[in-house]
């Protein structure tokens, strides 16, 4: 504090000097003497004066002015580093693998092993707002130039999904498509840290457990299973679901063994077990060609285990149960 304010004190002598030198502050040097004697105003003459000053004031409305627009343009076009965000990203995802190495260590899915073990029923699925939708899609024949429609919203009371749209066959006039009318919700594919998939392991369940309400129309319920270690693409599991019509509720049970193998809704005549520790989806879908509008309400979609059923696959066309027909 005392330096600055010898420096302050100085330069106040030295404006009050005509001829400030560095003798009389060497301790200044003759830098700081020849910067003050720079700080004086200059003497100008009286004919120049008024344009002095119109040029001065010019200047610092321009200087205003570029001023006030470098402040705009900072508010319009904030900085964006991209650097950060890709390593706050990173973060995010390695916090997210050490959470998940943690729960595996403890059981699956966080859940110590006995208590997985004795479970006997599990809702994988239910649809209490709209985070519970977030999980879903859905998809029609527009995709291939059809003119069905399909929506997804929460019902009353937000306990429930409510499916519905219109369903409309006719077939598309451009495109090489010969047939349309589908409407379908499946659900996306569970993602873990840096994007891997994560599929849903049933392997102590043996029936999958649905509570809807529809319109009287025929459903084709699908599982589709990890196609890089099982399938390809357009292939998967389905079986039906027949709803009753009406105001009440009803439970669906489909045991896991009563599943088809089919690919672009042709069933194969090769079948084969479902692999119920490698399920990566489930969708519903409608395709009854039934022109007109439809709905589905759904509470909530899970597995449980039902001791009665104790049967493993039930057809006999595959390599499991009738092997000389493929020999």
């Amino acid at each position: 504090m005392a330096l600055v304010h010898k420096l302050l004190h100085g330069t106040y002598i030295l404006r009050k000097c005509s001829k400030p030198t560095a003798a009389l502050y060497p301790f200044l040097g003759i830098r700081f003497a020849n910067y003050s004697s720079s700080l004086q105003k200059p003497v100008a003459s009286p004919g120049k004066d008024s344009s002095q000053r119109k040029t001065d004031g010019s200047l610092q409305g321009d200087h205003q002015k570029e001023v006030a627009l470098d402040i705009t343009s900072v508010e319009e076009k904030p900085e964006v580093s991209f650097d950060k965000a890709i390593r706050d990203e990173v973060i995010d995802h390695l916090w997210r693998l050490k959470d998940e190495t943690v729960d595996h260590w403890i059981g699956p899915e966080g859940r110590p092993l006995h208590e997985v073990l004795l479970e006997q029923a599990k809702v994988v699925w239910q649809f209490r707002g709209k985070e519970d939708l977030d999980k879903w899609k859905v998809t029609s024949d527009k995709t291939i130039g059809g003119r069905s429609e399909v929506f997804l919203k929460m019902g009353k009371n937000n306990q429930s999904a409510l499916l519905y749209g219109t369903l409309s066959s006719e077939v598309p006039q451009v495109g090489e498509s010969r047939q349309s009318g589908y409407c379908a919700m499946i659900s996306r594919i569970r993602r873990g840290a840096f994007e891997r998939k994560k599929p849903y392991d049933w392997t102590q369940f043996n029936t999958l457990y649905l509570r809807v309400r529809g319109d009287g129309r025929p459903w084709m319920v699908n599982i589709i299973e990890d196609t890089d270690f099982i399938q390809r693409k357009n292939q998967l599991y389905s079986y039906f679901m027949f709803t009753r019509g009406g105001p009440y509720w009803q439970e669906v049970k489909i045991p896991f063994s009563k599943f088809f193998f089919s690919n672009r809704g042709r069933i194969l005549d090769v079948q084969s077990q479902i692999v119920v520790d490698k399920i990566a989806s489930i969708g519903l879908t409608l395709a009854d060609k039934v022109d007109g509008p439809f709905f589905l309400e759904v509470d909530f979609i899970g597995v449980f285990t039902d001791p009665a059923h104790t049967e493993e696959f039930a057809y006999e066309n595959s390599p499991e149960l009738s092997p000389r027909l493929f020999k």
